[in-house]
């Protein structure tokens, strides 16, 4: 990608930023989305390439110099506002969060590597590669940035740019077995482009922190208690008056253990449950986690 197209490109995300708020009169974001159309179709811009454009008013911010200890602070509380709204599920708010805190200290990389992961959950990849970027800009040796970015890409099926992604959040946390895992992903899905994806059972019960999270749940006392509960509930036997096609008795104590099996594994490991979710989703259901697939809840 050549520098003149990064510039373009960059301008073109700008302009797209102010559109976003309301600062904006009618006639001007008129305006505004015309010179936005006009420099895409001028410079042939693809979606990939406006992912790496610059965020010109981050820059521009950068060289203000150091924020105020009073703005700094601030804008640590408004990062961790952030986390607890992305725990919460509310990432449209906690996306504002982080946006605000970016503003009063740019150069922090965790606010931009939190945005990233906000924007992931609503469905942004290319601001979330761009966030990522950020990141890794100010902080190059940011393991959950190239991890972040990894998943972001493969969302976007630049799956050789994962690759490389994964990699380097691999070596920089080798303890990290959701890297690894993620690494392995995107190899197979360079060596088979296009092929069937199948589901690896002997990995999946290979894999250390599932057969940990299994281990803690069959010593938990409500999970015995629910799993001797479901063994012992048996179908009725036939002609006891049960209506046609009514479901046999059992399968709602089936469908509750499954669902406190998956809230149990959900609130235990998030990022193994998603990392399970990724190898068990067929080709084409959204990369790396599809529209619901993502990262968990930033901890920073």
């Amino acid at each position: 990608m050549s520098e003149i197209k990064i510039v373009a490109a960059s301008i073109v995300n700008f302009l797209k930023q102010q559109l976003e708020g309301e600062s904006l009169s009618v006639d001007s974001r008129e305006s505004v989305e015309v010179g936005v159309q006009c420099i895409e179709t001028a410079f042939e811009l693809t979606a990939d390439e406006l992912a790496r454009g610059l965020d010109l008013l981050q820059l521009v911010r950068q060289q203000k110099g150091a924020p105020a200890p009073a703005d700094r602070d601030e804008a640590e509380r408004l990062k961790n506002e952030g986390n607890e709204l992305m725990k919460a599920e509310r990432h449209r708010e906690a996306l504002a969060k982080y946006t605000r805190a970016i503003e009063l200290d740019p150069r922090n990389s965790v606010y931009f590597c939190n945005r990233a992961a906000a924007h992931f959950k609503l469905g942004t990849h290319e601001a979330a590669v761009a966030d990522c970027t950020a990141a890794l800009a100010l902080q190059p040796n940011y393991g959950k940035a190239h991890g972040r970015l990894g998943i972001a890409l493969t969302a976007l099926d630049r799956h050789a740019e994962a690759r490389t992604a994964f990699a380097r959040a691999a070596q920089l946390e080798p303890d990290n077995e959701s890297y690894k895992q993620n690494l392995r992903l995107a190899e197979e899905r360079l060596a088979s482009p296009g092929g069937e994806r199948r589901l690896d059972l002997g990995g999946l019960l290979q894999n250390p922190a599932l057969l940990s999270m299994a281990t803690e749940m069959l010593s938990d006392p409500n999970m015995q208690n629910l799993i001797s509960g479901l063994m012992t509930t048996t179908t009725p036997p036939a002609g006891n008056g049960a209506a046609p096609g009514a479901a046999p008795v059992g399968m709602n104590a089936l469908l509750e253990a499954g669902q406190a099996l998956a809230q149990h594994m959900q609130s235990a490991n998030p990022d193994l449950v998603e990392q399970l979710r990724r190898q068990m989703r067929p080709p084409g259901a959204g990369g790396a986690g599809g529209a619901g697939g993502n990262p968990a809840p930033p901890s920073q």
